[in-house]
């Protein structure tokens, strides 16, 4: 029984789940989740129950056409003036009653009945603290109201051993080309939430955002100024060398201003998080976080730069193949603006310079421009019409640039026992359906090993 539990723990979810519970049928049931649930909150927003049970009594022209049922109840259609002369008026004056002495305390049963409430109160007071320990160890281990609310894709299951069959579920999409959103390239770095408070002060100045973890929600940095207004929420990836470029890449929006995106479709959210991140101001970077004369390289005390991550809406097979699949294998390049030390020691290492001079508040900045590479680490695939949902869902599909692996690999490189990567095997995939489809109509055959 051990060694049963044991390889079904090393088998792949797509070789033990079965066709019920492939990850199509998981991502189509979660999509008409959705639609249900959106359908109820509308109906609920619209009150409908509460009109349900309500009428109005038959009218005088069903009653006519009934003929006069005897068993419905007579509606009054008439005032309620009448019913005034059968209410009895007030017999005698209006006595008040004042307590007698009989009913007050005395001060000596008032004083012993105060003093045995502290002693009361005393004992309570003992008892709380005792639970007060208790309760503090249950606070302690209640979860962070930030802890596993981003949109978490699942890792894209794809089926290579098709062999000869023409049609087989590959685990690619079946509407791919029209039904999904693609994020490339996605760069290296950890998942977090970024959250913005309303903070009183100077707006880039004032310390109003904070990082947290995706897993555990807790806070990655101490809080810090940044563009972003006030409660605001997005979905971010915290860049590897973000002391080197500050920089933090956008995935998605949850709230911005107070506004709540969640319930909104992927295009829309993403169209949204693009063109307000497009109107937020622009400040100077912040001071250096080392000392000049220790470290002549300028370093970030904390993230300045926001930049959404480019979406796709274009995912037909060609695109996919000449132009997503290669944008996801290479390196970004983004320019970001760092101080000028007064030496002029403000040397990058090789990235590209490029000066330019700003004033802020009143005093004159000297700015170079700095283009920084970004790795790469794989392809994002969203529904079309799905909504932001926390926690791990397949209605996003992730396919990294190399493989995760525990065990190490004993294969020299470039060898053709070399496993491939998931994104070498969703390219393979692609380039097949494109073959299948050219073969159907009489098109050019596409070359699969190109």
């Amino acid at each position: 029984m051990f060694n049963d539990r044991r390889s079904a723990f090393k088998t792949p979810p797509s070789a033990i789940r079965d066709t019920s519970a492939s990850q199509e049928q998981r991502r189509k049931k979660a999509l008409e989740e959705q639609k249900r649930r959106r359908a109820e909150r509308y109906d609920s927003s619209r009150q409908l129950d509460f009109f349900a049970e309500l009428t109005l009594g038959p009218s005088d022209e069903d009653a006519d056409e009934d003929g006069g049922a005897q068993d419905e109840p007579d509606i009054v259609r008439q005032g309620d003036a009448q019913f005034a002369t059968m209410l009895s008026p007030l017999s005698g004056p209006f006595i008040s009653t004042v307590p007698s002495e009989s009913t007050v305390p005395h001060p000596q049963d008032s004083e012993m009945s105060t003093t045995g409430g502290k002693r009361e109160k005393t004992k309570r007071k003992g008892k709380k603290n005792k639970t007060n320990k208790s309760g503090a160890s249950a606070k302690s281990s209640k979860p962070n109201k930030w802890a596993d609310k981003c949109m978490y894709a699942e890792l894209l299951e794809m089926n290579v051993d098709y062999g000869d069959v023409p049609f087989v579920q590959d685990g690619i999409p079946e509407d791919i080309e029209t039904g999904w959103v693609a994020l490339t390239p996605v760069p290296v770095g950890k998942r977090c939430l970024a959250i913005t408070q309303q903070a009183s002060g100077i707006a880039g100045i004032v310390p109003n955002t904070t990082l947290r973890s995706r897993m555990v929600g807790k806070a990655l940095m101490p809080p810090f100024p940044s563009p972003l207004p006030p409660h605001t929420i997005l979905d971010c990836i915290l860049d590897t060398n973000w002391q080197e470029n500050g920089i933090v890449h956008v995935l998605d929006v949850l709230k911005w201003k107070g506004q709540d995106l969640t319930e909104c479709e992927t295009a829309f959210r993403f169209w949204w998080r693009d063109t307000r991140l497009s109107e937020i101001p622009t400040f100077p970077p912040p001071s250096n976080a080392t000392e000049p004369a220790a470290e002549p390289q300028y370093r970030f005390p904390h993230p300045a730069t926001f930049t959404p991550i480019p979406y796709h809406t274009d995912t037909t097979l060609t695109h996919l193949t000449n132009v997503l699949i290669p944008l996801t294998r290479s390196l970004r390049t983004i320019s970001f603006p760092i101080p000028v030390t007064p030496s002029g020691g403000s040397t990058h290492g090789d990235m590209d310079l490029d000066g330019t001079s700003v004033a802020h508040r009143g005093v004159q900045v000297e700015l170079q421009n700095v283009q920084a590479e970004v790795k790469s680490d794989g392809l994002l695939l969203y529904v079309a019409q799905a909504t932001y949902e926390h926690g791990t869902s397949p209605l996003s599909n992730w396919v990294p640039l190399q493989a995760y692996s525990t065990e190490p690999d004993t294969h020299p490189i470039g060898s053709a026992d070399t496993p491939a990567s998931p994104l070498e095997t969703f390219e393979r995939l692609i380039r097949r359906r494109l073959l299948l489809r050219g073969a159907a109509i009489g098109a050019p055959e596409v070359d699969m090993e190109s």
